[in-house]
């Protein structure tokens, strides 16, 4: 028990460290960004990393951080795997809402054996993101992720299509929800209140397809500062992958972006 115990801690922090660098973070990571994720104590960071580094999983530089080396990475990915697959199964099987797949996969990811992996993976129709849109390596380690920018960045009268919402907060993704604020929605900034207030947005929900134009009866919603900072958008509408074409060029046979970032690697 005591070295599942273990294992599941390495997997943790393995899978938060790459999440703090995934979305265009530059590392190295400090003890202190993994400590807020974690919700643990700095001096535990501290020693955990020391251990992990023993194990040639990351390379710490004294007052700098530490990043995963290629060895830490495929470990990563392969929990991340694990966990975005138990996400989109829950969703999509199961009829778990997307505000509560993430702490029972949590739970799952340290569970699954790789055989398991492979069939949920078929089973679910081998799915490129989970329900919050971060990317699930496929089982080469490839990543198909979107070029986004966050939310914030765009200026009044820009539009993109939701590409990735952060789930840190099960009550902001019910508000999302209810707003019909959801992955690939198509949202246009039309203004930004005075002194710090809230970002005026029109939404186009998935199933509305008779206009593209905002000024035609896309309703309006108001988004504060936590909500337009979960948000990520890109300038173009993923398509429909085929999983059963593998990727060899790019743009790649069965990507679903027409402008996507791939890769394998990130030493």
């Amino acid at each position: 028990m005591v070295r599942r115990t273990e294992q599941a801690a390495t997997e943790d922090y393995l899978k938060t460290i790459w999440g703090l660098t995934e979305w265009g973070g530059e590392g190295p990571v400090s003890n202190a960004a993994v400590a807020e994720r974690l919700g643990v104590a700095t001096s535990s960071v501290s020693e955990m990393v020391r251990r992990l580094s023993e194990k040639g999983l990351v390379r710490h530089e004294p007052w700098r951080g530490f990043e995963l080396t290629v060895t830490g990475q495929e470990l990563a990915k392969s929990v991340v795997r694990r966990h975005r697959l138990c996400e989109t199964f829950l969703l999509q099987t199961l009829g778990y809402s997307w505000d509560e797949v993430h702490a029972e996969a949590d739970v799952l990811e340290h569970a699954m054996s790789d055989l398991m992996v492979e069939r949920v993976d078929r089973l679910i129709g081998f799915p490129f993101r989970d329900p919050h849109g971060d990317p699930i390596p496929t089982s080469n380690g490839e990543v198909h992720r979107p070029r986004t920018r966050p939310m914030g960045s765009l200026g009044v009268g820009e539009r993109g299509f939701v590409a990735r919402i952060i789930d840190d907060s099960s009550e902001l993704l019910r508000w999302l929800a209810d707003r019909q604020i959801g992955l690939d929605v198509a949202i246009e900034v039309v203004e930004q209140l005075p002194f710090g207030g809230p970002l005026v947005v029109a939404i186009r929900p998935e199933a509305d397809r008779r206009t593209d134009s905002a000024g035609d009866g896309w309703p309006r919603v108001q988004l504060g500062p936590q909500a337009v900072a979960a948000l990520w958008v890109a300038h173009v509408r993923p398509n429909a992958p085929n999983p059963h074409r593998p990727s060899t060029s790019a743009p790649r046979p069965g990507c679903p972006y027409p402008d996507c970032d791939h890769s394998t690697n990130r030493s």
